[in-house]
């Protein structure tokens, strides 16, 4: 059977400083060689994404966003793509009343960007745009109507869990969210996509396109049940949160330890 290996990234494949060890990176290099079909599914943007995995050299597509997008790693040319339709203005409209001034994902004038407003920027939202300084994708927005422009695909709000929980019981049926603590930083976290675009939904897509028969899954965070749930074979690491280790066909070594490169190694065959 044609098998299609998918990891998520932070937590899982990357370790604890946000690297990948030689380790890791020498293993896969080595079974995609051999012809392993190896991917990623990160809610990272193809920036980061490439930046922080760039050891490996698969060129397969890959999934960022948590699924919103599907784009090719070599052209980088968008394969699939998933946007809000008009319902997202109402919703931002809902946070802004709410205090809620979110980072805003979107295609300006055909533009990957971020529009944030920093006068209302969250201690987390602060961070975020700290560790992006310098990204050409910043757009430095100065009113909440600016963080409404373009083809919208996604929304980030990092603020205190009391503010965040309500939204997400209320908008998490009509959209895909994803309510967690970052595991980097701690700060609470609220990701709203459109319901289309989850990990699920492309690790489907891209077992389509390669034409697979079979998938096989890592993760560490609630953010890859959905993923575990649609493959045949899923795998959390040791330090994975517990709600996705009770979906997992087993636990393996944790992110530190090298787990997935180890379970590869020893499990991979044509």
């Amino acid at each position: 059977m044609k098998c299609l290996y998918v990891s998520d990234l932070d937590g899982t494949l990357l370790r604890s400083d946000e690297r990948l060890s030689e380790y890791t990176c020498g293993v896969i290099n080595e079974l995609t060689k051999k012809g392993m079909i190896f991917s990623y599914a990160t809610a990272r943007s193809l920036v980061t994404a490439k930046k922080v995995s760039a050891g490996l050299r698969a060129e397969i597509p890959l999934m960022i966003y948590n699924g919103a997008f599907i784009r090719d790693n070599v052209t980088e040319e968008i394969l699939t793509a998933n946007y809000f339709g008009r319902e997202i203005q109402d919703v931002l409209d809902e946070l802004f009343e709410s205090g809620i001034y979110p980072i805003v994902y979107a295609y300006i004038d055909r533009k990957e960007k971020f529009s944030i407003l920093p006068e209302k920027c969250t201690r987390g939202e602060r961070a975020f745009l700290e560790s992006r300084r310098g990204d050409i994708r910043t757009n430095i927005v100065s009113a909440p109507e600016e963080l409404k422009q373009g083809d919208i695909f996604y929304i980030t709000c990092i603020d205190e869990p009391e503010k965040l929980e309500p939204f997400y019981v209320k908008y998490r049926d009509a959209f895909h969210c994803v309510y967690q603590r970052d595991i980097y930083t701690k700060e609470q976290w609220l990701e709203i996509m459109p319901k289309a675009a989850s990990k699920a939904n492309a690790v489907m897509q891209l077992k389509g396109m390669l034409g697979c028969d079979k998938v096989i899954a890592f993760g560490d965070g609630k953010n890859d049940i959905d993923m575990f749930e649609i493959a045949d074979e899923c795998y959390a690491v040791a330090n994975a949160h517990e709600e996705l280790k009770k979906k997992a066909t087993a636990v393996i070594g944790s992110n530190d330890e090298d787990g997935v490169a180890k379970w590869l190694e020893q499990h991979f065959s044509l």
